[in-house]
């Protein structure tokens, strides 16, 4: 039985993905921040026959992520598969507007920014949770792949990586450095027989956006009016979206698959607006 790492797997995209993963036979190795937040995927999972166990982990700090590994090898063997799940976004690396205008430059409103009051601390923590959140797991785990076959890594990109999305600049980057990552180390262990690909999911409704793409009474806010006009699909993206892909990517179906990133957005990367 093949066991599967899943960085973030505590929330709702990547807990989707380890039931889906249990269910075809996999034992997965709920990672999280929040060790009660794993603990409830697993034994969610547990519950539904599969084989679960969560761990705490910060996939920023390597000591945390060592002691995770030595309890996943203790516990559920060496890692098979690895999902670097764990990401996200932070207010400090988004702008409040879409474009710059002159009159923002003198716009006093407590919290506005423009690009020039955007917090490089905050910039430095959006990135490193997205990139060294993705590096720092895969140089833990990714050792135990080598010498065995049908072994794999699978990142975590955005939609906003093929062309970046207005205000958040911080993340858009963030994840264009994933899917470049996700090449480069496809090639780099393609000799050792790990693969290494990436989803690049479109807009999911996640506890993360949704204040920003709907109001309080379910409508759309006019970001989340502009995105579904822009979506092909005229949807958001159901995390059950992205379990196809997912097990396909992870499976020896896709033995000849390496460095490629698949949007999976109803067609959002695909429409030129016209």
């Amino acid at each position: 039985m093949k066991t599967v790492v899943i960085t973030g797997a505590g929330g709702v995209l990547c807990g989707t993905l380890a039931k889906a993963l249990a269910k075809q036979g996999y034992q997965i190795a709920v990672l999280d921040l929040k060790k009660d937040a794993a603990d409830r995927v697993a034994d969610e999972i547990n519950a539904a026959g599969g084989k679960a166990i969560g761990f705490a982990a910060n996939v920023l700090e390597r000591d945390s992520l060592e002691a995770a590994k030595k309890e996943v090898n203790e516990k559920l063997g060496s890692c098979d598969i690895l999902v670097n799940g764990a990401g996200g976004n932070h207010p400090l690396g988004t702008t409040s507007n879409p474009f710059l205008l002159e009159e923002d430059l003198l716009n006093d409103t407590e919290g506005f920014k423009t690009f020039f009051d955007l917090d490089a601390e905050g910039i430095k923590f959006v990135f490193n949770l997205n990139f060294i959140g993705t590096l720092l797991p895969t140089q833990v785990f990714s050792k135990d792949m080598i010498g065995k076959k049908g072994c794999s890594i699978l990142n975590i990109s955005s939609m906003n990586a093929f062309t970046p999305l207005t205000k958040i600049p911080a993340y858009s980057g963030a994840k264009a450095a994933v899917s470049n990552f996700t090449q480069w180390l496809a090639v780099h262990f393609s000799k050792v027989g790990i693969r290494v690909n990436a989803l690049a999911p479109g807009f999911f409704l996640t506890d993360q956006n949704r204040a920003l793409l709907t109001t309080e009474n379910g409508e759309l806010t006019p970001r989340g009016n502009t995105i579904i006009g822009q979506t092909p699909m005229g949807r958001f993206g159901e995390p059950e979206d992205l379990i196809s892909t997912t097990l396909y990517l992870c499976d020896d179906a896709s033995s000849f698959v390496t460095g490629v990133v698949i949007p999976i957005d109803g067609g959002f990367s695909a429409f030129s607006g016209v």
